[in-house]
């Protein structure tokens, strides 16, 4: 299935693929390159390019104790409250335009300015894509269901450290509420 979405009220959210969670993909530089591609597709087609970043104060002062997901992180070597944490690789690095949104929770829009953002920008067509599948994807996804976006998720352009799980989310539960496609699809030349 091709899916064109050259429309100015599209935004590509590229989630999570900063220090701290590339380390743990497989082959991270084969991602990365898929993403770089996928961005430069969006600059092309001038579409919003959109990062968002999981980020803390230092001790994590918002992980509440009863946060089965984050609580760990106080003590994980992950160290999501450092600024090497925090970065974004330089050959996917934001450029001038680009959106850098920090968030607090698993979803992108929780603890977050991003809804206020898109708005500004007059989005209403997200294109999806990060690590995990499982995670800041899922999330955002519903979460942008419930607040009636249209989506697309760059199958290939998101990861997860469970192959059958990136697996089932892809291609059963993601196709409820969005398009599905291969990066490749996307802006077919």
């Amino acid at each position: 299935m091709e899916v064109n979405q050259n429309i100015l009220n599209n935004a590509l959210l590229v989630m999570d693929v900063q220090g701290a969670t590339i380390k743990r993909l497989k082959d991270p530089q084969i991602y990365l390159d898929t993403i770089a591609k996928v961005i430069q597709k969006a600059r092309d087609n001038h579409v919003a390019v959109f990062y968002i970043v999981v980020g803390f104060r230092k001790g994590y002062p918002e992980v509440s104790p009863r946060n089965k997901s984050f609580v760990t992180l106080k003590s994980s070597p992950m160290n999501l409250d450092s600024e090497e944490a925090l970065k974004i690789p330089d050959s996917i690095e934001p450029q001038p335009g680009d959106v850098i949104i920090t968030k607090k929770r698993v979803s992108a829009f929780t603890g977050s300015d991003l809804e206020v953002v898109l708005r500004s920008f007059g989005i209403t067509h997200l294109t999806l894509c990060g690590i995990a599948t499982s995670g800041v994807v899922l999330s955002t996804l519903r979460e942008a269901a419930d607040k009636d976006y249209s989506m697309t998720v760059l199958a290939d352009c998101c990861a997860d450290m469970d192959d059958e799980v990136h697996r089932v989310l892809t291609v059963k539960i993601f196709p409820r509420q969005a398009d599905v496609i291969h990066s490749e699809n996307w802006f077919p030349a």
